[in-house]
């Protein structure tokens, strides 16, 4: 490979990991071309990239940014996982993936800074995604607001009882 195109690629991953919120570090030797290409599009769907690249170059693209911490972690045959936005997603796929295929091994990660090991990584997965954890918020934000709106309409309702009251009161009286 020629050194500009070696320096592109550099320029390219540097720039993905100071954006990314979670980097997960893999492991994929003995798995077939058919079974990473699988692990890519299920990744895909997730909006999470898949980066097979050689060690130097990641362990270069990684200086000056959180990922430096895990460059040791860079031996082997290396693939990084990157997500931009849902820091869960990688992780529930990436463990569910390497349950089935066990010669897909979870390294390590780097979450907003803080290493990760393969317990935290496994531990994550098990939260809520992005997407639920949403649900839920919208759920409990429209219990508050329907609540209110039944408090507010409680009080004409108690008014128009008590003059329906008052009115019989009077007609028997």
């Amino acid at each position: 490979m020629r050194i500009d195109k070696k320096k592109e690629i550099v320029k390219d991953l540097h720039e993905k990991f100071l954006r990314s919120k979670v980097v997960i570090v893999t492991d994929y030797k003995g798995l077939d071309v058919t079974t990473i290409n699988s692990l890519r599009r299920k990744l895909g769907a997730e909006k999470i990239e898949y980066k097979v690249v050689k060690n130097s170059l990641l362990i270069r693209a990684s200086e000056e940014t959180d990922i430096a911490l895990i460059k040791d972690y860079f031996k082997g045959p290396s693939a990084v996982a990157l997500s931009y936005d849902d820091p869960v997603a990688p992780a529930k796929v990436l463990t569910k993936f390497s349950e089935e295929h066990k010669q897909l091994e979870i390294k390590t990660g780097v979450l907003d800074g803080k290493v990760l090991d393969v317990d935290a990584i496994k531990t994550i997965s098990t939260l809520p995604g992005r997407e639920e954890l949403l649900g839920q918020f919208l759920s409990a934000a429209n219990g508050v607001a329907t609540g209110f709106v039944r408090v507010l309409n409680a009080i004409p309702v108690q008014f128009l009882n008590v003059l329906q009251a008052i009115k019989e009161q009077k007609e028997a009286g």
